[in-house]
């Protein structure tokens, strides 16, 4: 009598599984379908650019999933395999334009860590650790430019008068309000406190490893590097006239300031904050935009497809 209900648990999970594997590939042509107007725009500006920057921006691109792959395994002390971890990146980064910002990508690596053995628990302090490294990095970057470069950025546009005074009241009282209910609720206050126990121990395994510290702080500090150096390349495709350092300024400005902005990938969000940041660097607003939106086709648009089916091969293969 046993072996009825396993007959049916294996029946229903191939069909499952098959959906998840075709999943990616509905959400891409569902979200190609609503932008095909900037997808349309975006290939003829760069029909008219360089190629040789077209082709420096594609090949730092890769090396920004490179850069995910050596941070990710810098967050955790067992060694990941090499070449799944560098393959889950690439998919993640496809996930994580389709979900809002940051919940495909985070999902997809920690479906990871479980499948390669790591308990829940671990792989979430491994994901936090992540996040916050490549989170102080970007600040980390962006106030280092700032100080190197202070004219370099007008941050008079970036912001319309009086908004600035409103935006920090209402951080404080949503940080306030979490930090009050975790205290208040019981259940949730063990297991927030359990998860940051877990958290820190897992940070002190990692830094009592030069080559995890390398890794983690390393990758952290080039993959938004290499992303600013994406948008520097194509800049220089369609002859954006303003300094180098003010075109990276103006990507880590941009990126920090829709970083809550709950929206897939950034899709919409992140072009209208670049094409600000630009034009606040000194970008003419018609150029400015035309390098975002050949940015985004040279790092959104063109993986999305391939790493769709990666994400789908992926599932099938039970990697993920």
């Amino acid at each position: 009598m046993t072996a009825i209900p396993v007959r049916r648990r294996l029946t229903w999970r191939v069909p499952v599984r098959r959906i998840l594997c075709l999943l990616p590939l509905v959400l891409v042509l569902a979200v190609a379908v609503r932008h095909r107007s900037v997808l349309v725009e975006g290939f003829a500006h760069l029909a008219t650019a360089r190629w040789p920057w077209l082709v420096a921006a594609l090949g730092v691109t890769c090396l920004t999933w490179v850069a995910a792959a050596v941070t990710r395994q810098g967050a955790l002390v067992e060694r990941l395999p090499a070449g799944r971890l560098l393959a889950t990146q690439f998919a993640a980064g496809a996930a994580n334009h389709l979900l809002p910002t940051g919940l495909g990508a985070s999902a997809v690596n920690l479906r990871f860590m479980t499948v390669c053995g790591v308990s829940l628990s671990r792989s979430s302090a491994a994901l936090a650790l992540y996040l916050l490294a490549e989170s102080i990095a970007r600040v980390g970057l962006l106030l280092a430019l700032l100080l190197a470069f202070p004219q370099a950025l007008r941050l008079g546009p970036l912001l319309p008068d009086g908004t600035s005074a409103p935006l920090l009241i209402t951080a404080v009282a949503v940080v306030c309000a979490a930090a009050a209910v975790v205290l208040l609720v019981g259940r949730l206050r063990t297991a927030v406190f359990g998860f940051v126990r877990t958290a820190l121990g897992e940070a002190r395994s990692i830094h009592t490893r030069p080559t995890r510290v390398l890794a983690l702080w390393g990758g952290s500090l080039a993959f938004p590097a290499l992303q600013a150096g994406v948008l520097v390349t194509v800049g220089l495709a369609l002859g954006l006239d303003i300094p180098v350092t003010h075109m990276a300024l103006a990507y880590l400005a941009a990126t920090v300031a829709v970083a809550l902005v709950p929206t897939p990938g950034g899709l919409g969000s992140v072009e209208a904050a670049l094409v600000v940041a630009l034009v606040a660097a000194g970008g003419p607003v018609a150029v400015a935009t035309a390098v975002v939106l050949a940015f985004r086709i040279i790092t959104v648009w063109l993986p999305l497809l391939p790493g769709a089916l990666t994400l789908g091969a992926l599932v099938r293969l039970k990697v993920i």
